[in-house]
């Protein structure tokens, strides 16, 4: 693909790759809502091969002739192109190198991007950049996710007091409103399909077979639509000595996934241990006590990047296949940025989405400055503070999107 013709005018995107440019502007369209699909973005850049734009009008016929399928679309795709080329780019098309800094302690940290401020909504939270979030697709089942708009009156008076100050009765109330919270899950669309007078495909096969009846005249059209399963999920506990406040209130968090969801848990410090058959336990406290019993390395050093390395490596890898992936921990790590930057990629690979709860992340003018959380970071869709009740309640928030999303690729 040639950025430029011999002989022609000055182009408006000199050196610039094609395929990341249209990938980009798509992302920004889905962003608000315009179901840019592949056949578009395919359209586009062939566009823009055949002919290089030598000025923004050029571009902007190109892009929306490509991209744009309805005409309620065009004032969407008219705000986005106005916001991109009207003042500075809101997004870097070109490959961008990876920015080093250097630590307080003199080591090699991975430097993290900040969002646009235009692009970030005034309670967005943290001003951090993850990857792009994930747009409305036909991947996921349009079932209503219920997540309580409040939480109970018994707790409300504890809802912003950290983990670390609640006594044994309230982080009890705790666990048995998250297994409330997450009556309900996302699910996605499988490829088993059943019988159904408002399924959108025809069967041919129970078509014809229901047409021996008539002389072989397919009368009656047999309609199927798929059938939608839960999704799978999957949450990571960090157990080292700085996350013991909070291990109790994940401990009732993964208990709740396990016993609704159906979810793998794991528990790791220098090494990982599955807790999913410990978790189910009929009783809470039991079930909490056994599993802290049974990490035998808890509350001592920290392996991150060793234990994703080693989940994924393990017969327990393939539950994060399409799953959506938890993970918590304060982002303090013995193993290498690299390391763990390198198992984050493939676990993002593998993964639907991946969530990582910082309970550190709620401090007044906290910055992922640790260099393993900044190397991590690019690789999670979404990273919340969990360290209370109601942060706790926006991150079960965040995990019901799993049912409308499907991550853009």
């Amino acid at each position: 693909m040639s950025p430029s013709r011999p002989g022609s005018a000055a182009l408006l995107l000199p050196g610039v790759d094609h395929a990341a440019f249209a990938v980009a502007l798509a992302v920004r369209l889905r962003r608000r809502g315009v179901p840019v699909g592949l056949t578009g973005i395919e359209d586009f850049i062939r566009a823009l091969a055949v002919s290089p734009p030598d000025s923004p009008s050029r571009l902007y016929w190109a892009a929306r002739v490509s991209l744009v399928r309805r005409r309620s679309e065009i004032e969407t795709f008219d705000a986005v192109f106005a916001s991109v080329f009207g003042g500075a780019p809101a997004f870097d098309p070109r490959p961008r190198q990876t920015a080093r800094t250097e630590t307080a302690g003199g080591g090699d940290a991975f430097a993290p991007v900040r969002a646009s401020s235009a692009d970030r909504p005034h309670d967005a939270g943290l001003p951090w950049t993850t990857l792009p979030p994930a747009v409305a697709g036909t991947d996921d089942s349009e079932a209503a996710f219920a997540v309580p708009a409040r939480l109970p009156s018994d707790i409300i008076g504890a809802a912003d007091v950290p983990f670390e100050q609640l006594d044994a009765q309230e982080m009890g109330l705790l666990g048995k409103w998250l297994e409330s919270a997450v009556a309900g899950w996302p699910t996605r669309r499988s490829r088993r399909r059943a019988v159904s007078p408002h399924g959108q495909r025809i069967s041919m096969r129970a078509t014809m077979s229901r047409s021996r009846r008539t002389g072989w005249e397919p009368l009656d059209l047999i309609r199927v639509r798929a059938i939608d399963k839960p999704r799978p999920v999957v949450m990571l506990c960090d157990v080292s000595q700085s996350m013991q406040a909070q291990v109790p209130a994940y401990f009732h968090l993964m208990r709740a996934l396990a016993l609704v969801a159906d979810a793998e848990v794991f528990a790791f410090a220098t090494t990982l241990t599955r807790l999913t058959t410990v978790l189910t336990h009929k009783s809470a406290p039991v079930a909490i006590e056994q599993a802290t019993q049974k990490v035998s390395d808890r509350f001592g050093g920290t392996r991150i990047a060793t234990n994703v390395q080693a989940l994924l490596s393990s017969h327990h890898g393939g539950a994060a296949r399409g799953a959506i992936v938890i993970i918590g921990s304060d982002g303090w790590d013995s193993d290498s940025p690299q390391a763990l930057a390198a198992a984050m990629t493939r676990l993002h690979r593998r993964a639907h989405r991946v969530i990582w709860m910082n309970p550190r992340a709620s401090a007044p003018g906290f910055e992922p400055r640790v260099a393993t959380m900044a190397a991590a970071l690019p690789h999670c869709d979404e990273m919340l503070p969990a360290d209370t009740f109601r942060s706790l309640q926006r991150v079960i928030t965040e995990v019901s999107r799993g049912r409308q999303l499907q991550r853009v690729t």
